[in-house]
């Protein structure tokens, strides 16, 4: 912990103390307590395992000024370049972008508490849409940055946000994003990440569109993400616009039933499918068997990455699958959104940084104790 947190690096993410303890001194608290099998009311009430009391905690975890967005990504940015050093330069780095279901079912009053559809369950339950952004190697991941999302639609909303008259200040601009467009948090998150060394970004069918493909295209970074079957979504093939299931009919489908790819076709797409004005992205789709259907369904995955083949594409893409080990890993051991009872905004903000502070930490300790190159025990 206090290798990659300190005080100086909180004071730079907004983190002051009015009086009484160091603000270092009770995150450090609040970090420790799953690994001690404790949580925060068990703790306080005995007086021996804490030197403050819980009125501290808690206005530690409600305060709106303090930036855990940055302080999240400060640490990930020191871990990443530690990790960056112990591979090749010609390792394949990615970005992985998606969003979990951060579950508060029992609650009534949380601010900002929403309806959101779970894709697990295929029902509405109350919470929030945890969008997070993801560095991986293929060795370890380590989560950069997260959005805790309400609903755009007042009507799902079931708990009013708080009003903030300084528009200037962290707090507002906080609950402005939640209630932002996903699309949106999604290019500011890979904005706010623009340094981090990684050369492709990956996410699932849900925002594998042409409009986000070409702003991140512009951003620099290459794009693999699964394609969604639909008929609504259209590519430039063969000089004509096509559906995802018109190009798969006009390929040559490989014969080798050992063979996962079906087949290929280069495709292009723009921003806008009608505007003269935006710049063609030129693009590879890779169609793949479905081994999880028993009967022959397929699969498509998106690439703009043209130099490099379609096992290899497919390789890179499944890095992808990190990031839900990490969401398991968050909710079944590491307490998100189940160790305190906070109801502002703030506080969910903050206690979700502190879990993933807590991964960060597991994973920079897994890459040097398990790690087969190494040395010693």
């Amino acid at each position: 912990f206090h290798r990659y947190i300190n005080s100086s690096l909180l004071k730079k993410c907004g983190f002051y103390k009015k009086g009484g303890f160091p603000c270092v001194t009770i995150l450090k608290s609040l970090f420790d307590l799953v690994f001690t099998h404790n949580n925060l009311w068990r703790v306080l009430e005995s007086s021996s395992k804490l030197t403050f009391r819980k009125n501290t905690a808690y206005r530690f975890l409600n305060e709106g000024k303090f930036n855990w967005e940055r302080l999240v990504f400060s640490v990930a940015e020191k871990i990443i370049s530690y990790f960056s050093s112990l591979t090749s330069d010609d390792r394949a780095t990615a970005l992985v972008i998606d969003d979990s279901l951060l579950s508060r079912d029992r609650s009534k009053k949380v601010e900002l508490l929403s309806r959101v559809y779970d894709h697990t369950t295929h029902k509405y339950r109350k919470g929030f849409r945890m969008l997070t952004l993801g560095w991986t190697d293929g060795s370890s991941f380590i989560p950069l940055n997260f959005r805790l999302l309400s609903s755009q639609n007042e009507k799902n909303v079931l708990c009013a946000p708080l009003v903030v008259k300084d528009k200037r200040t962290m707090e507002h601009r906080r609950r402005v994003k939640a209630t932002s467009n996903t699309t949106d948090m999604v290019l500011d998150l890979l904005k706010q990440a623009r340094h981090i060394p990684a050369k492709y970004v990956l996410f699932d069918s849900w925002f594998t569109m042409p409009k986000t493909v070409a702003a991140i295209k512009d951003m620099g970074r290459d794009v693999i993400g699964m394609v969604r079957i639909t008929e609504k979504v259209h590519y430039l093939y063969n000089g004509k616009w096509q559906n995802i299931k018109s190009i798969y009919s006009s390929i040559g489908h490989s014969k080798d039933n050992s063979d996962p790819v079906l087949g290929t076709a280069n495709v292009k797409l723009r921003a806008e499918k009608e505007s003269s004005e935006d710049k063609w992205i030129e693009a590879k789709l890779i169609f793949v068997k479905n081994k999880n259907s028993k009967t022959d369904s397929w699969l498509a995955l998106l690439s703009t990455d043209l130099e490099i083949d379609a096992e290899e594409t497919i390789r890179i893409y499944g890095k992808r699958w990190d990031i839900e080990v990490f969401f398991k890993m968050c909710k079944s051991h590491l307490a998100l959104g189940k160790e305190y009872q906070g109801r502002s905004y703030d506080a969910q903000v903050s206690t979700t940084a502190i879990v993933f502070s807590r991964y960060m930490m597991i994973a920079e300790s897994v890459r040097k104790d398990c790690d087969q190159r190494t040395w010693g025990e």
